[in-house]
């Protein structure tokens, strides 16, 4: 897997920002072998991306995975952040957050490695794993 720089805009000037991780070989060999369908791929920046997902990576933080979901929300965020810190440093980050005023609503691991499930002070969802 590769990552491309890309060029985000926040409020103020265009500046650089992070890396996308580029997956654009593995969506070519699904959408070829027919597993992915065409509809499921856009092209950003000249390279084939997954419709619905996508990752980044900025300077030494945690990587964020953005991920659309099919049900509708019905109360705040429609985007809900996963915080990949790792197992090791997963513990320390949850508390980290805590201290500064996140709630915890829940800790599991029924799809893989443990997943604390939190909401920042507004009330909106995120997982630190």
């Amino acid at each position: 897997m590769r990552r491309t720089r890309m060029n985000l805009r926040a409020s103020g000037p265009t500046r650089s920002v992070g890396e996308v991780e580029d997956h654009s070989d593995i969506v070519a060999q699904l959408v070829e072998s027919g597993a992915l369908p065409r509809f499921g791929v856009v092209e950003v920046a000249g390279h084939l991306a997954f419709r619905e997902v996508a990752a980044v990576r900025a300077g030494g933080f945690p990587r964020l995975f953005f991920q659309l979901v099919p049900e509708p929300k019905v109360a705040k965020n429609r985007c809900h952040v996963d915080l990949l810190v790792g197992p090791e440093q997963a513990d320390g980050e949850r508390d980290r957050l805590l201290a500064l005023g996140a709630v915890m609503v829940a800790t599991n691991s029924d799809r893989g490695p443990v997943t604390h499930t939190m909401q920042d002070p507004q009330g909106n969802a995120f997982c630190v794993r």
